[in-house]
């Protein structure tokens, strides 16, 4: 009964993540011919070209493709990729039908592309976050990649979303255009990344001093946290040290680093952000 319920809310989800894709599209990048990269990237440059609505080009072009990749990559990308990209095309069509594009008219085309970005990477990060896809150029740098193995996945994604963005340019004759295009993009992957990555960043203290035993019993009597010694060996000297590794909120940085100059002036300390941290007094998965 929970596997189903968590299965439910896996398409919920990218329902939700294809109808903001949709709203980002329709209401702010497509009047605007900005392209952001990606299979609805070109859909909108065909828009402008021959007048053929996005959510069509979306499913014509995505339909080979994710037959392409179950014949050259094996099922592994499954029926959510499938689902995402119907839903795609589904919600453009219910914005096209029961939303007034006009009333949403912005003369600031930065504002546009920016606003339209984040709305767009919000719905991508959902639906990838439940390990769906919609199909278009992540799908398509996966299939050339099995004919150009030598070129990573990353480099030819990127190669496929800026001809798509250098298109935009050329069919509006403006070269603005491709550059609120590239701004576009770019908004969209950190936002994708962010939701992906969970928003709760941390930081991972790494703790070299004598008093280890010292600073981690604070740690754990002061923070209530957890920490682990870690065996290593000086280069330099070759002796053999114990090394603290501290995972805390950003709230008690400050708070660990005044109780470890307490303890040890003399402690070695770096510091470095977590994207995410599941666990004890945590995110639970």
């Amino acid at each position: 009964m929970k596997k189903s319920l968590l299965i439910l809310l896996d398409y919920f989800i990218i329902t939700m993540g294809t109808f903001l894709m949709a709203i980002g599209l329709v209401l702010f990048l497509e009047p605007y011919t900005i392209a952001p990269g990606g299979v609805t990237g070109l859909a909108i440059v065909i828009r402008k070209l021959s007048g053929i609505p996005i959510d069509v080009t979306n499913l014509v072009v995505n339909i080979p493709l994710f037959i392409g990749g179950l014949v050259v990559l094996g099922k592994k990308f499954g029926i959510k990729t499938a689902y995402a990209t119907i839903a795609l095309s589904a919600s453009i069509r219910f914005i096209y039908t029961f939303f007034d594009v006009e009333m949403f008219h912005i003369n600031d085309m930065l504002l546009v592309a920016i606003y339209g970005g984040v709305i767009m990477g919000v719905g991508i990060g959902l639906v990838f976050k439940t390990g769906g896809t919609t199909g278009g150029t992540d799908l398509a740098g996966a299939i050339l990649h099995k004919f150009f193995p030598h070129i990573s996945i990353p480099k030819l994604m990127m190669f496929l979303d800026l001809l798509i963005v250098f298109a935009s340019g050329v069919v509006e004759r403006k070269l603005e255009t491709a550059l609120y295009s590239i701004i576009a993009l770019y908004i969209v992957v950190k936002i994708a990344d962010s939701i992906i990555e969970g928003l709760n960043y941390a930081k991972e203290f790494i703790i070299i001093s004598d008093k280890y035993e010292e600073i981690g019993k604070a740690i754990i009597n002061n923070m209530q946290r957890g920490a682990t010694v870690l065996k290593s060996q000086g280069l330099y000297t070759g002796k053999e040290k114990n090394v603290l590794l501290c995972i805390v909120s950003r709230a008690e940085v400050a708070t660990l680093k005044k109780l470890i100059q307490e303890i040890d002036e003399k402690a070695f300390v770096t510091v470095n952000s977590v994207h995410e941290v599941m666990g004890e007094g945590f995110e639970k998965k």
